[in-house]
């Protein structure tokens, strides 16, 4: 009798066990099967216009395009586990398989590159400054001199435009971007800046409409791309789905639905592996 009861406990641990595994093994990338499992992918929920968490969801370039990418992996949106990627925390949640990859104004870089592998670029964006849009004092980056010009905490862009571009210009430190429009809509500053992506994100909700423009002074080039764990065989996929995006019409449809508003004078696709420096 007693032995009995002992199989019998064996065969219920026996089961729960099988049945944690299985339930486990739904939260990895299972390679393009799609067949039930999950997908993690890194994005901004901050960042409106590219990607940015709101009560009905999820939104922006960036989640647009790692949804196309997802679904040409054999995933459907809901198998998308979305997870916030902090620009500090990427590489190390590729590293440590939180995500399968990060679509998050991820910007390829030399130093990156030794962390990671990177499919695309799928767009090229540059440094610019958001101006209010009755202002026309500011037409090159040499304009900014002796005006006020906005940074947000912990950025570099307002940085490299006083050290090297605008050494006259007066750097003020705001805590988020939509503080830094305020103040802009305000006149407590003078302009904005960081990639331009960035700035039509923002400029392009509906409480900012008319209200903004882009300089379009183009100071750098940011390449963006989709980040791997380094070695991931998912870099060679992504980058056909992202080509594929491109020839069927999807990516200038995705640009055009989250920038439009700003007047985004977007560049062109780029082809994969041209990196712009």
């Amino acid at each position: 009798m007693k032995l009995r009861k002992v199989t019998a406990a064996s065969a219920v641990v026996l089961a729960l066990a099988v049945s944690a595994t299985a339930c486990g093994s739904d939260k990895k990338d299972g390679g393009s099967s799609g067949d039930g499992k999950k997908i993690a992918i890194g994005i901004k929920y901050d960042q409106p216009g590219l990607g940015q968490k709101t009560p009905q969801g999820y939104s922006g370039f960036d989640v647009d395009v790692a949804k196309y990418v997802a679904k040409k992996l054999g995933y459907n949106e809901d198998q998308i586990e979305w997870k916030e990627s902090k620009s500090a925390d990427r590489e190390t949640m590729l590293a440590r398989g939180d995500v399968q990859f990060i679509a998050a104004t991820y910007s390829i870089t030399p130093e990156r590159e030794k962390k990671v592998d990177f499919a695309g670029p799928y767009l090229l964006a540059h440094q610019d400054v958001l101006l209010r849009a009755d202002d026309t004092s500011i037409k090159s980056a040499a304009d900014l001199n002796s005006k006020k010009l906005c940074s947000v905490t912990g950025s570099t862009s307002a940085q490299n435009v006083k050290e090297k571009l605008a050494p006259q210009a007066n750097l003020l430190k705001y805590p988020t971007y939509s503080a830094c429009l305020n103040g802009l809509q305000n006149k407590a500053i003078d302009a904005l800046t960081t990639d331009d992506s960035i700035l039509a994100g923002y400029a392009s909700q509906p409480q900012f409409k008319g209200k903004f423009k882009l300089g379009g002074l183009k100071m750098t080039n940011e390449n963006y791309g989709i980040g791997v764990k380094k070695g991931s065989d998912l870099k060679a996929k992504i980058n056909k789905a992202l080509e594929e995006m491109v020839s069927d019409g999807s990516w200038e449809k995705a640009v055009k639905a989250n920038f439009g508003p700003a007047n985004y004078q977007y560049e062109q696709a780029p082809k994969i592996g041209d990196i712009k420096s």
